[in-house]
């Protein structure tokens, strides 16, 4: 009896030694399924992806999830005449020219998200897909700001397409795959990491932007294709790179996903983009700016000033105070929260976190419509008369922020008063329409907040 007993028990417990190590071991995770379908909406966003969850680079599989969903897009434009003397003795007036670039498919019915500069002074647009299927595509807006165009395949049928990822949520050093058709070369798939984020190219260009930065190769024909993470979902759409040659040098940046699903979404309900202003100027802190402040941050952004009747002023934030987060998202530079205030409307509330005098402060914030007006590599806005007794003039519009670097040179700052060009007064920025992209300057005249009158030149 006794052995039957020594028996049963070593058997039990063998059992159990046998249940432990299978439950150690083989991965249960296989045996899950999650079904997901698609409902009936333009786009899909998948707020949980992140890439190596599983602790394996699936690339093969990541590569097939997205390679059909990338389109080679070729634009095609015709010059309207002989715009300079090269031009008038080529006798290129007229002259039709051919551009390439690549577009991500980000729903059902077909619609595209790509670079506007692969689509801009486009009369006629094709797209061609990865079984070499070429459809006509018609353009549905643009933002040049950000580099982001909407077009949508002609005709009703139904396409492969890329989920949305939560770009916010993307890590330095994760996979990344581009996709796209680099050179002509359709349906080329490379791979890399996370080199950087909230990467800012032009300290002082009008265009300030805020990429993410790869070490995956990209090249021309790759703008406007898909940066995905290895589960195949979107985190940022391929637009530049930065090389002596013009060929891949290994940096190359993306727009994120946040900042291109915003754009897109509001191209097509609004048919414009709607941009949330925070109502304050300032700039990214750094060592020597530190220095100069007597501050021991440096990082965030200082706030140099709120605008008038703006979302900041109303909140109580108030010059000196550094702006160290939105919604949580750490603000160490200018472009992490232009990058952020990208994905916002006017009408969005964000948590704003500030230090004031070595104190943590949160405030709630309502972003505002943007009522600038963008000249020249300026954000210029009215002045009220409070304003302009200060600056002891009778008319004139403020600089709300700069991004001209060649003015920045010359001692414009944020801040200054726009009151001449050409001779002619500026009074609203209504005044500014009167001026486009042909019209020559020869003179401009600020006004600084001291009343001090500062006169440009150009010849």
């Amino acid at each position: 009896m006794k052995k039957l007993l020594y028996t049963l028990l070593v058997s039990l417990f063998g059992g159990f030694l046998a249940l432990f190590v299978h439950n150690f071991y083989y991965d249960h995770s296989n045996n899950i399924i999650t079904e997901e379908k698609d409902n009936m909406v333009n786009i899909s966003f998948n707020p949980l992806s992140n890439s190596n969850l599983s602790g394996e680079n699936d690339f093969v599989s990541a590569a097939e999830k997205t390679i059909h969903s990338v389109v080679h897009v070729k634009n095609t434009s015709i010059s309207g005449g002989n715009s300079s003397l090269w031009d008038y003795f080529n006798n290129s007036g007229g002259k039709t020219r051919v551009g390439m670039g690549s577009g991500v498919i980000i729903s059902e019915d077909g619609y595209i998200i790509t670079n506007n500069h692969v689509i801009e002074n486009a009369n006629t647009i094709e797209v061609t897909t990865n079984n070499n299927k070429t459809y006509n595509a018609e353009l549905l807006g643009s933002d040049e700001v950000s580099d982001i165009a909407v077009l949508k395949i002609v005709g009703d049928e139904s396409f492969p397409y890329i989920r949305f990822a939560d770009s916010d949520q993307t890590n330095i050093g994760e996979w990344v795959l581009a996709v796209g058709n680099p050179f002509n070369l359709t349906s080329t798939v490379t791979a890399g990491i996370i080199s950087a984020k909230s990467r800012d190219l032009n300290d002082f260009d009008s265009k300030n932007q805020s990429f993410i930065q790869t070490d995956a190769a990209v090249n021309s024909g790759n703008s406007g294709g898909a940066l995905v993470n290895t589960n195949g979902d979107l985190i940022g759409i391929n637009t530049a790179i930065t090389s002596g040659t013009g060929g891949f040098v290994g940096y190359s940046f993306a727009v994120p996903s946040n900042v291109a699903r915003k754009i897109f979404e509001d191209i097509i309900e609004f048919g414009n983009v709607q941009k949330g202003l925070l109502g304050v100027t300032g700039f990214g802190l750094n060592s020597k700016s530190a220095n100069e402040l007597n501050i021991d941050l440096t990082e965030g952004f200082f706030v140099n000033d709120t605008e008038a009747e703006m979302g900041a002023e109303r909140a109580g934030i108030i010059k000196g105070d550094v702006i160290i987060s939105l919604d949580n998202i750490k603000i160490e530079k200018f472009s992490d929260l232009s990058g952020y205030l990208s994905t916002k409307r006017p009408g969005d509330k964000i948590s704003v976190g500030i230090i004031r005098d070595n104190k943590n402060i949160k405030l709630s914030v309502t972003l505002e419509k943007n009522n600038n007006i963008s000249f020249l590599g300026m954000q210029l806005k009215n002045m009220t008369e409070n304003e302009l007794e200060s600056y002891k003039i009778a008319y004139g519009i403020k600089i709300s922020s700069l991004r001209n670097s060649s003015l920045y040179r010359m001692g414009v700052k944020p801040g200054y008063a726009l009151t001449e060009i050409n001779n002619k007064e500026i009074k609203k920025t209504e005044d500014l329409l009167n001026f486009n992209s042909n019209t020559k300057i020869n003179q401009m005249i600020f006004v600084n907040p001291n009343g001090e009158k500062e006169r440009l030149i150009f010849e």
